[in-house]
């Protein structure tokens, strides 16, 4: 998946060229709890991931970063890592199942996707490619005959190029899918030569084949984009159709009740969280669809550091509304252990008479001013939870987190209902609805990541390394609130 590094709130590359990893160990990593997942190794990374379901197992192919996308000439050297589960719960790490065998001329196993057909696994992926001073990419695939596990490379490898109008830069990710014809379809990553308006060229090529061995181009499913539309996902799910696609990390998401559109523009995209990157998405059982991405770290440990490509496994729950669009929560399945602890006393200031309370249950009344209560010597690492019911109107509420000193500020997350939107200290989610009504707030603090989900519907994730304080405080300003059932688990 390409960076286009020169755009500042993109992925930043490492200057130090790493080779190909051939030091994973796949016995040494942690079976359980697998939701901010990387490797064991402090050199190796997560980047993105691939999920799919098939006869009741879960298998997520990721690719294995080193260096922060630095590996073979900055191309990235990536391959595909595999992990599996059955529950969820427990998981089985493996060694690489799609690696570079030719570092001369394979420079990236770039993200792609598998299928399972007659029997075997086909995994469908770009290799970037240099030639002559030139990146390229282009579409290679492979079969596994052990069920998924290991994948051996076909030929011709190539099988197909970027088309004429296609830069072969922007050539990638490719998403495989049989439909209910028995047709095979990809969807790749494109982006047009000369598109119809400067900007706005990135499209899907769109090809089908009936053996999975020739393939024929035919009408893109989606023009006209502001960036490359990267590592595509395409699934029905009821009656609705749905397109994935990410363009600068951003997931971004279409529903139609017909299978190639027309599309339908959500008023609310619930994959888009700055710190997750690149959302891909599986069925699981019960119905359920279970989407992963990548956490990318920050440049140089800092809270205003950008984004560098590689990082930790994010997984969320993704469910559908009655109207068909998604909505997504925490998996509770892969979340760090916890236990629960008593909670702290909760502390007023002195001054003013904008708090009360009664039975654990805090009333927060500061029209024209902010009322605060404290929450004083939390763990390190933690998860809390609550329900706040704003009183009419409010400007903002939320919670101020690792806070230094009881009464300084610490990470703010605030809740705006005029603007409808959702702030994590410097990134921010949009429509944002029903900040009118009871809201259960959930919050993981876990070393540098802060994880929160709203009403269980919208999840934003930031990371933030340079704050250790132990202190925590509830605030509302300009409005009234009543907070109840604060809850506060360690993680161990």
């Amino acid at each position: 998946m390409k960076k286009k590094l020169l755009i500042a709130f993109l992925f930043i590359t490492i200057s130090t060229f790493a080779q190909v990893v051939k030091d994973y160990n796949p016995s040494i990593q942690r079976t359980t709890s697998m939701q901010y997942f990387k490797p064991l190794e402090k050199h190796l990374f997560s980047g993105d991931c691939m999920p799919y379901y098939y006869n009741g197992t879960f298998y997520l192919y990721w690719l294995l970063d080193e260096g922060h996308h630095s590996g073979l000439e900055g191309l990235g050297g990536h391959q595909w890592a595999l992990s599996t589960t059955t529950d969820l719960i427990n998981w089985k790490h493996y060694p690489v199942a799609l690696g570079i065998d030719n570092e001369k001329w394979e420079k990236s196993i770039c993200t792609g996707s598998v299928i399972a057909e007659g029997g075997n696994f086909y995994a469908f992926y770009a290799t970037r490619v240099k030639e002559n001073e030139k990146v390229h990419e282009q579409l290679s695939y492979a079969i596994s005959f052990d069920g998924g596990y290991n994948f051996q490379k076909q030929e011709p490898n190539p099988f197909f190029y970027a088309p004429e109008e296609c830069i072969s830069r922007d050539f990638r990710d490719p998403k495989i899918f049989k439909d209910a014809n028995g047709l095979f379809h990809l969807f790749i990553s494109g982006n047009l030569e000369e598109p119809l308006l400067g900007g706005f060229g990135g499209y899907l090529v769109h090809l089908i084949s009936s053996d999975l061995k020739s393939w024929e181009e035919v009408e893109s499913p989606l023009q006209g984009q502001g960036g490359t539309p990267e590592c595509a996902d395409y699934f029905k799910w009821n009656d609705w159709y749905y397109l994935l696609y990410s363009i600068s990390g951003h997931t971004y998401y279409l529903l139609s009740k017909e299978a190639y559109g027309p599309w339908i523009y959500p008023d609310s995209q619930t994959l888009i969280e700055y710190f997750g990157s690149v959302y891909k998405t599986t069925c699981f059982k019960n119905n359920r669809r279970i989407a992963v991405a990548y956490s990318p770290y920050r440049k140089d440990d800092k809270d205003n550091g950008d984004r560098i490509w590689g990082g930790t496994i994010l997984f969320r729950e993704v469910y559908q509304e009655t109207d068909g669009t998604l909505s997504t929560k925490f998996l509770k399945e892969v979340l760090p252990t916890m236990e629960h602890i008593t909670n702290p006393t909760i502390e007023i200031p002195s001054q003013g008479n904008t708090v009360t309370m009664s039975n654990n249950n805090v009333q927060i009344n500061a029209s024209g001013n902010i009322g605060i209560v404290s929450l004083p010597n939390l763990p390190e690492n933690y998860r809390i939870s609550m329900k706040i019911t704003p009183i009419g109107n409010y400007e903002e509420l939320g919670l101020f987190l690792r806070a230094t000193n009881k009464w300084e500020n610490g990470y703010r997350l605030a809740l705006n209902v005029n603007n409808q939107t959702v702030l994590m200290h410097n990134l921010s989610l949009y429509a944002v609805k029903d900040l009118d009504k009871p809201i259960t707030l959930d919050v993981i603090v876990y070393g540098d990541l802060f994880d929160v989900s709203i009403n269980n519907k919208r999840c934003i994730l930031n990371r933030l390394p340079e704050q250790k304080g132990t202190n925590s405080f509830i605030y509302v300003k300009n409005g009234s609130a009543t907070v109840q059932n604060i809850r506060i688990q360690k993680i161990k």
